[in-house]
């Protein structure tokens, strides 16, 4: 089987995310109490046996290069390949638009890599899957590009990239659609193609003016190339709206998908931070959630998340909720469906409601 190279992008769409990704794009959200978004798409690689993977900048990269760095925690940091930042660089003082200037202008990167085939993932879902599985599937059908789609169950909010996929597996058409409803096979942002077929793609989309690897690259140029799709059957989850994002945290409180995303042969990497397991205390009530190590709960946790070093007080109840890193509940306090991102300090005797289906969000460093 011949080797594959990686590029993750980190352009995700995070208009609807809202004060989630302010300041951060969506490949560095905290995820299912001490991952990002992007150690899914970059584990599955590595997982893969991938020694060569690119990640394309975006703005407010800042996060992701605090929490990558050499690539260490994913066995990355080597003397040949391993991790390599992509810079998309401004056009005449401008943010450059779309992802295929970022593509093109790093092109020799992908030309002097080892490996015969580019797998192209976005940094915007949750899900763990087998890559080589992918890669054998492409060779077995001739295809010039495989997508990897899901049949999703029920609704995506937000544009999404739908296929019509024949039987065979071969991909009649590409369309983009906002809301798409359940039993669509919707694309998961990845696509695997020979290396010559994507430096070919990349450069001619760009020199004719095209800004987005798929639009311009390929569903304007599809009569062009053979397009199978590979169907993934487990979990996966597209964090592309605050609704998204807490549905996905809600489902990974799971057994069922904590048990698929997390303890099979594949391990999800993230970078490691030690720290003292969870202390709870005599009063503490802890049901149904998910507690990272460095917690200390003395109050009530019912149905959440709550990622490092958070603090529960005495008296506090705490339910169906996110709190990410060190946050602080004081005595008394109430928290319901609400999402509070890092260092939040919520009072004592304060109180939080969301509704069910919509959950409050609480600004980073915010005190209440």
């Amino acid at each position: 089987m011949n080797s594959m190279m990686g590029i993750i992008r980190l352009d995700g769409s995070s208009a609807m995310l809202k004060e989630l990704c302010e300041h951060r794009p969506v490949a560095s959200l905290p995820i299912a109490g001490r991952y990002r978004v992007i150690d899914f798409a970059l584990s599955n690689m590595v997982n893969a046996g991938i020694t060569n993977v690119g990640i394309l900048m975006t703005e407010k990269a800042r996060s992701i290069l605090d929490h990558l760095r050499s690539g260490k925690d994913w066995d990355l940091a080597r003397h040949r390949e391993g991790m390599y930042y992509m810079p998309n660089d401004s056009v005449d003082g401008r943010a450059p638009i779309g992802n295929l200037s970022g593509l093109y202008n790093n092109l020799d990167y992908v030309q002097h890599s080892s490996g015969d085939y580019v797998l192209v993932a976005k940094a915007d879902s949750i899900y763990n899957m087998d890559f080589n599985k992918v890669l054998e599937y492409h060779q077995s059908t001739g295809a010039d590009i495989t997508f990897v789609y899901q049949t999703i169950n029920g609704s995506i909010p937000g544009t999404s990239s739908v296929l019509k996929v024949a039987d065979s597996g071969l991909v009649k058409d590409i369309y983009k659609s906002p809301n798409v409803e359940a039993g669509s096979d919707v694309t998961m942002g990845v696509y695997l193609m020979a290396k010559d077929t994507f430096i070919n793609l990349v450069k001619t989309a760009f020199e004719r003016g095209g800004t987005d690897l798929l639009i311009d690259g390929i569903m304007r140029r599809m009569d062009e190339y053979t397009i199978y799709a590979y169907r993934h059957e487990g979990y996966m989850a597209r964090i592309n709206s605050v609704e998204a994002y807490y549905r996905a945290s809600m489902d990974i409180r799971k057994p069922e998908v904590w048990e698929e995303l997390f303890m099979g042969e594949n391990v999800i990497h993230t970078q490691r931070k030690d720290a003292v397991p969870v202390q709870y205390k005599e009063t503490a009530v802890v049901t149904d959630s998910l507690i990272a190590n460095g917690c200390e709960i003395r109050g009530e946790v019912e149905n959440s998340i709550l990622f490092r070093g958070v603090k529960v007080a005495e008296g506090a109840k705490v339910k169906n909720a996110i709190l990410m890193q060190h946050a602080v509940i004081g005595k008394d306090a109430v928290i319901e469906n609400v999402i509070c991102d890092k260092d939040v300090v919520v009072g004592e005797g304060k109180s939080l409601k969301g509704a069910d289906t919509y959950p409050i969000i609480v600004s980073k460093g915010a005190a209440i």
